[in-house]
């Protein structure tokens, strides 16, 4: 994925996800815009993504009609449903359609996550034994 020059939007402004992205996005030399759960007109700040970053803390609220054909979709949410599923703060089945990649909730940003922090530990091992 081409990160240089494209327009990324990052939905929720935390010290864990939507800040610390920011900052990655912004040393890849996207144009980085946060917005979060009262920024005003965020369905049309949304179409604007080229890659669309979601950790906002609401089921589904990300549907078909924020997310402009082709954007890159990354749903970092994740909550359990009455129903006992999960789910992520994007609508996933209404924006499969329409993105030209997304993270599926269960199974897409976790799996990296502790993938990461296995390989986290293993480094801070050999360093602590060197």
């Amino acid at each position: 994925v081409t990160i240089d020059g494209q327009h990324c939007v990052i939905v929720g402004r935390s010290h864990i996800v939507g800040k610390p992205m920011a900052v990655l996005m912004l040393r890849e030399n996207a144009t980085v815009t946060i917005a979060h759960s009262h920024t005003k007109n965020l369905e049309d700040l949304c179409k604007q993504a080229d890659i669309l970053i979601v950790a906002m803390g609401k089921p589904k609220k990300i549907t078909a009609d924020y997310i402009k054909k082709g954007a890159i979709v990354i749903d970092v949410g994740m909550h359990r449903m009455a129903d006992g599923k999960l789910c992520g703060d994007v609508d996933f089945a209404s924006v499969e359609g329409i993105a030209s990649a997304i993270t599926p909730v269960p199974g897409g940003v976790g799996p990296m996550t502790i993938a990461m922090l296995v390989n986290n530990c293993g480094i801070s091992w050999m360093r602590k034994r060197a």
